[in-house]
């Protein structure tokens, strides 16, 4: 199968492929049309060589088994996973409404269709919660609606099994879209989804009833602030009902947020809403026997190594750079600090960055360069070079850790750290050995002990 697939092709003899729709980093939507049952749908096609690249093979299992056990009118659904050698294809519902997004940037909605869209989101997310799955990415983007105007809740992506918790009960990844995002996810201790999942809901509900977000400025640090501190403020136009939600659902303490039972018992919320039963149970995915491939389980094909599926996986491998989501990356950014809103490591080791739009494999063999000759010697794993000093050189008892983060394919961060022996050898070796020996894969260095 090309890269690109062609209008009127066909998928393993089973769907037609029809106009192109969209696409991410790593897969391409298609419209098509199941041959037998003439039914539309979507495909959304995988290049399984990059998501192995950079180690997202688990999220898309994960994606997979999520979608298998939400079967809800107001979720996308999956229809089937089919996978060759290069590529995954999920089938799913073919929803034809476009984004909510797009409904709500044309301006504020009315309050009756703004509660329709509400109640069907809540009903979809408590039936997720149900399940032991939490979204942890709500927002409008995600959200879709059908020719019959109703919500479809999409991209599990970053969605969380209640298996993920760990031993305090609670997720600890980082994830989300800035302005829809928790105050507890922010802080990285840990937080409960489906609290995480309501605060998000309640923004949404927000900008449905105002048509803007509650929580905006220019300065991102700033708008954090006012998340942290629940800190918004309703227009005169909402109804008196919505405003008292709204402030059970946006409160900043997770304890004390409003749960989806009772907010399903909330008076404005009930109005004209009907509780959807739900008793289907999900049917299992396997390959269509008619596939490039054996009817083996899905999981199976999607490990196996593009290209062939008796392939070892190589060394290489161990080293995918860590993937950065968008917390990181203000994090990662001067000017966007947020640790003045929580607790300050004073012990922290003098570090740099540098950015550079260099692959990891070109990034791992400069840095092995410099270790080979400045006498290190290097351990590799995880996205993490190690330059250990060897015991019998002036630098015996530095050691360096290197580590890269993936903010694209195309554009990495390395964050560069002293991790053992002298601060002013560690300096020198910044200013005189590590930056003219980058300097040819170097966009930006920053930080405050970058090399001068």
């Amino acid at each position: 199968m090309n890269a690109k697939m062609e209008k009127g092709a066909m998928l393993m003899h089973k769907y037609q492929i029809g106009r192109f729709l969209g696409q991410g980093t790593f897969a391409k939507v298609y419209h098509a049309r199941n041959l037998k049952s003439g039914e539309n749908v979507a495909v959304k096609m995988i290049d399984k060589e990059k998501v192995m690249k950079v180690g997202l093979i688990d999220m898309i299992k994960r994606e997979i088994s999520v979608m298998r056990m939400i079967k809800h009118p107001n979720v996308v659904q999956l229809h089937e996973v089919m996978a060759s050698k290069t590529k995954i294809y999920f089938v799913m519902e073919y929803v034809r409404g476009g984004e909510l997004f797009d409904k709500v940037a044309k301006g504020r909605l009315k309050e009756e269709t703004a509660r329709k869209y509400f109640q069907q989101l809540i009903a979809a997310v408590d039936f997720c919660h149900s399940r032991g799955v939490y979204h942890r990415d709500l927002k409008p983007e995600n959200l879709l609606l059908d020719e019959m105007g109703n919500l479809k809740v999409s991209d599990f992506g970053l969605s969380a099994l209640a298996e993920s918790r760990r031993q305090d009960g609670l997720l600890h990844t980082t994830c989300g879209t800035p302005a829809y995002v928790a105050p507890e996810v922010i802080t990285k201790r840990g937080y409960d989804g489906e609290k995480a999942d309501i605060w998000s809901c309640g923004v949404i509900l927000f900008v449905l009833l105002a048509g803007y977000l509650p929580f905006q400025d220019a300065n991102l640090m700033q708008m954090y602030r006012k998340i942290s501190r629940g800190d918004f403020k309703c227009p005169k136009w909402f109804p008196p009902e919505a405003k008292k939600l709204l402030s059970r659902i946006l409160d900043p303490n997770p304890i004390t947020r409003i749960s989806l039972s009772k907010l399903m018992e909330n008076s404005w919320f009930q109005k004209d809403f009907t509780q959807i039963q739900i008793q289907s149970q999900p049917k299992p995915i396997t390959l269509d026997p008619e596939s490039e491939e054996s009817p083996r389980s899905v999981f199976d094909i999607i490990d196996d190594q593009a290209g062939s599926s008796s392939q070892k996986p190589k060394k290489t491998e161990n080293m995918k750079p860590t993937c950065l989501n968008a917390f990181d990356i203000i994090s990662l950014s001067p000017s966007f600090d947020l640790s003045g809103l929580f607790d300050v490591d004073t012990n922290k080791k003098p570090e740099s960055r540098f950015t550079t739009q260099q692959p990891a494999s070109t990034i791992v063999s400069k840095l092995e360069e410099i270790a080979m000759s400045e006498h290190f010697q290097v351990q590799k794993k995880d996205g993490m070079v190690k330059l250990q000093g060897n015991k019998q050189g002036r630098k015996g008892q530095l050691a360096i850790d290197a580590e890269i983060f993936e903010v694209t394919p195309s554009f990495h961060v390395v964050e560069v750290k002293k991790s053992s022996g002298d601060t002013m050898e560690y300096r020198n070796f910044c200013e005189r050995e590590l930056r003219p020996s980058l300097k040819d894969i170097v966009w930006k260095w920053e930080g405050s002990e970058q090399p001068r």
